[in-house]
């Protein structure tokens, strides 16, 4: 089993630590991340939440970014 408290503390320091470009590529492992929170019964702490949905934003941007128009 996971320490979730753990693996939220390393993806928002890969976060941190990444290109504002190539961030995003962490939101399936922030998602996985909370899932696992809930599961256990647990509250998603705000700034974790703010950080998904920043992340889901870039995804969407790069989404758009890279179609050909």
């Amino acid at each position: 089993m996971i320490n979730v408290t753990a693996e939220l503390d390393r993806i928002q320091t890969l976060v941190g630590q990444d290109e504002p470009e190539t961030r995003y590529r962490h939101e399936p492992q922030l998602r996985r991340a909370i899932a696992h929170l809930r599961a256990e019964g647990q509250a998603v702490p705000p700034r974790v939440k703010q950080l998904h949905q920043t992340l889901l934003s870039e995804a969407i941007e790069a989404e758009f970014d890279n179609m050909p128009v």
